[in-house]
């Protein structure tokens, strides 16, 4: 990063065995304001299902294993997606397969996968060029940023490749929106999007000390009204937990993270809607008569299984 600088600028602290940090700096009235993103080097790829993944081995499968299609993974900064991007890359790569990621920058680098880094002098849009000359079978491209790399990634899988990106989106079904913002085509959408996934990342309990309760009846309200309206039916008769905080967590109550998802997997009826241009609201009405559920069901699966909490969900999701 440039000291004489007084300019936003995005930079990396390379000092440390342990970590990386990357650095953003934004000038202000004040002077400058920084947000430092600590990154554990080399850190063990944890399985999609230890993320919090919903669903089994089958439907996973059905989500990501395809070919002539585009995976993506839409979520705010800093809920996730490049982690699960890398568990989805661990789990389908093998010697056989020729996997290639573009990314800015490498924060995992995992053997058996050709990755390239985005610098100055280029581009996801460039590189995904370069890529598709290269024959790889399995594409991810950091983020679908602008419309000429959603355009080159859109191609991408209509040629044969599966591609895997993320992008920034409130849930899963804006990502049409986002993809049609930015220009592509219905028609492009319908025909090469395949699954589209959206997840944030809660607080998960301490195991230490977290304290066994019953469901107090506003917290049955709550969560029985959420699932009336996805008709869904939560079993509320076991038990849940408060994070009253010990020296472990360091009195937060709260220790590591897990992962909420929503998965949509786009039917022939879906792809018709999309492709005759219908708003996302009759787009999410469609998908929820075909079994999408969405982020705040797999939150509350979490909060019955003892994972997280009532409020920290609703921290993320402002359910009620």
């Amino acid at each position: 990063m440039h000291q004489e600088k007084q300019e936003s600028q995005d930079g990396r602290i390379l000092l440390y065995d342990d970590y990386n940090i990357r650095v953003s700096s934004q000038p202000n009235v004040y002077g400058e304001k920084f947000v430092l993103r600590l990154l554990k080097k080399n850190s063990n790829i944890k399985n999609i299902f230890e993320l919090g993944f919903p669903g089994n081995e089958e439907s996973l499968k059905k989500s990501i294993q395809k070919k002539n299609s585009i995976t993506i993974i839409a979520a705010p900064t800093g809920e996730g997606k490049t982690t699960t991007l890398y568990s989805i890359m661990d789990y389908l790569n093998s010697p056989e397969i020729n996997i290639t990621t573009i990314e800015d920058p490498v924060e995992i680098r995992i053997p058996g996968l050709n990755q390239i880094e985005v610098d100055a002098k280029s581009s996801f849009s460039g590189s995904l060029r370069t890529v598709l000359r290269q024959d790889p079978d399995i594409v991810l491209v950091g983020e679908i940023r602008d419309t000429e790399t959603g355009e080159i990634a859109i191609q991408a899988g209509q040629t044969g490749h599966y591609v895997l990106s993320t992008i920034h989106t409130i849930d899963s079904i804006e990502v049409i929106t986002r993809l049609r913002k930015m220009g592509l085509s219905d028609y492009d959408i319908s025909s090469t999007l395949a699954t589209a996934i959206s997840q944030r990342l809660v607080r998960k309990l301490c195991p230490k000390c977290k304290k066994e309760r019953k469901f107090d009846e506003e917290e049955k309200k709550i969560i029985t009204a959420i699932g009336e309206k996805y008709n869904v039916t939560f079993d509320l008769s076991g038990t849940t937990y408060d994070a009253p905080g010990c020296k472990y967590c360091n009195n937060t109550g709260y220790y590591d993270r897990i992962g909420i998802f929503e998965v949509l997997d786009l039917t022939d009826e879906i792809k018709e809607t999309i492709m005759s241009g219908k708003s996302s609201l009759e787009i999410r009405k469609l998908a929820l008569q075909q079994g999408y559920q969405p982020l705040a069901i797999d939150g509350i699966r979490k909060i019955i299984n003892g994972y997280t909490t009532l409020e920290e969900l609703n921290k993320k999701l402002l359910i009620f």
